[in-house]
């Protein structure tokens, strides 16, 4: 029986994990998403087209590859429709090598009515939401009243749907919300039609017999470790479990089946919303390693906040993940600095030094200890094989504060400006 690699981001998201599926999914027999929903950004480049994918597995551009959406993901019918809409000029075939799990859950209309009233009514305390119904979506699903995927196939879904739009529709007489229900829901039904067209399917028995028969499978998460439900900065967080577990609850794939864990993050940090972020740059430097990364939000549109590499978290998630390869995204970003720091340290309130994350990390000042290291100043966007020296510097000193092999570096956007390393033992 074959097994099943995890790839996950290990900081706040936007590390560059639709690349990289990218890069990886001819290895793969099939790649299948296994939590978040349209809150997910995962951005490809290749041919010189920039392709942004919010729910479709990023394996999608791979002709022989199946792309399954696990039933960990919430899924928005009318999101998915205009996704496959912009695909099809791109003459892929779609329906054949897409499935959807019936157990996914659907996100509704009133879910973002809801994700944008609860947001507003939080003011100065919200926590940066999308507002694509992905928390009030994940609430109905913890609390037994969701619809799922499968569903729709029911003779009196409409009457399912009328019965948990009524609930929504209580809650939001409490806030200032203006919406159309008349024609939101005339396009949700419209966008239900068009998703009956694909292969609903069990995902979990269709996975487990992909496995007993030797298909690779490549689980592909969404947003990042330190916005893990439980183990993310509570309450600024996602609503799903987005660490190497929760590719087994959301796809129906047993613990011992899983292989490979590969754990990307940036050369340096970024986060989009609320939230600690204790190496956050608020300065020229800042700046321009937001100008430079163009770290603006696929999904949003809004700034990214960006900082130094902060190597306690990255410890961190790679202990809670069980890691067994880095891969490094957006080198090229930081050949503009002659100095490159990293943070190997916090410091707390008390003057004690620590390489843990603190549980008040929300409302504790943290410092970060810094280490610095020269930059390579050195375009390397058109790198092929080799990497400046200082960079090599850089990774080899990563590799040993972190305890786990770095296999590749991505050096551009496009997926062929990827440098491959060689597997050591560190």
């Amino acid at each position: 029986m074959s097994k099943v690699d995890v790839l996950l981001g290990l900081q706040w998201g936007d590390e560059g994990k639709g690349k990289i599926v990218d890069v990886l999914a001819p290895k793969y027999d099939v790649v299948a998403r296994f939590q978040g929903g349209p809150n997910a950004g995962h951005t490809l480049e290749f041919d010189g087209i920039k392709h942004v994918l919010h729910q479709i597995p990023s394996g999608i551009f791979r002709e022989t590859t199946r792309n399954v959406i696990g039933n960990g993901v919430v899924l928005d019918a009318v999101i998915f429709k205009a996704e496959i809409d912009k695909l099809a000029k791109f003459n892929l075939n779609v329906r054949k090598n897409l499935f959807i799990s019936k157990k996914a859950t659907l996100i509704l209309p009133t879910h973002r009515l809801l994700d944008a009233a609860y947001e507003k009514a939080k003011g100065e305390n919200k926590i940066g939401s999308t507002l694509k119904g992905i928390g009030p979506t994940y609430q109905d699903k913890i609390g037994r009243q969701g619809l799922r995927v499968g569903d729709i196939l029911s003779a009196d879904f409409k009457d399912r749907l009328k019965r948990l739009t009524d609930v929504h529709f209580k809650i939001l007489k409490d806030h200032d919300v203006t919406y159309n229900w008349a024609e939101l829901e005339a396009q949700f039904l419209d966008a239900v039609q068009f998703l009956k067209e694909f292969n609903l399917i069990e995902s979990e028995y269709f996975l487990n017999r992909e496995l007993k028969a030797g298909s690779s499978i490549l689980a592909e998460g969404a947003q990042g470790a330190l916005l893990d439900i439980d183990f993310g900065s509570y309450p600024f967080v996602t609503s799903s479990s987005t660490v190497t577990a929760g590719a087994c609850t959301g796809l129906g794939i047993a613990p011992r089946h899983v292989g490979e864990v590969y754990g990307i993050f940036k050369a340096y940090s970024t986060r989009v919303g609320s939230g600690p972020f204790p190496t956050e740059l608020l300065d020229t430097d800042g700046e321009a390693m937001r100008k430079e990364g163009n770290e603006f939000g696929s999904t949003t549109g809004r700034a990214r906040r960006c900082g130094w590499i902060d190597l306690p978290a990255l410890k961190y998630s790679i202990m809670i993940n069980g890691v067994t390869q880095l891969l490094m995204m957006k080198a090229d970003v930081l050949s503009i600095f002659p100095t490159i720091k990293v943070c190997t340290h916090y410091e707390l309130n008390d003057g004690s030094v620590t390489d843990m994350i603190p549980y008040e990390i929300v409302h504790e000042k943290i410092s970060p200890v810094y280490t610095e290291l020269k930059g390579w100043g050195t375009d390397l966007r058109k790198s092929k094989e080799s990497l400046p020296s200082e960079l090599n510097d850089y990774i080899k000193f990563l590799e040993t504060e972190l305890n786990v092999p770095i296999t590749l570096v991505s050096t551009g956007p496009d997926r062929t400006q990827t440098i491959h390393r060689s597997l050591v033992t560190v």
